[in-house]
């Protein structure tokens, strides 16, 4: 019997205050390119958060769209959930 295999799916924002107003989509994919996506955000130390329901969502968007409104509150918890683990590791 074959066991289902869950498909990684992937996403990554990108904010800069000075050129948006908002997070930015900068790269989505699924299976290989998601895996991808996963390797050079820790090649590169970039934190990562699980979130099934959000990576849905921006997948939805174009890469350079902006994070529409309706995602916000969560995208914010992202952030202070990534701004949490860089305070963390430059106490270290």
């Amino acid at each position: 019997m074959k066991k289902d295999r869950k498909i990684a799916k992937a996403a990554a924002i990108q904010y800069n205050p000075d050129n948006h107003k908002a997070p930015v989509v900068i790269a989505t994919g699924t299976g290989t390119q998601a895996e991808r996506i996963l390797e050079l955000a820790k090649e590169h130390n970039i934190p990562l958060q699980e979130d099934t329901v959000l990576i849905e969502a921006l997948m939805k968007l174009d890469i350079g769209e902006e994070v529409p409104v309706e995602l916000y509150q969560v995208v914010a918890e992202v952030l202070v959930y990534i701004r949490k683990l860089n305070q963390q590791a430059k106490a270290y």
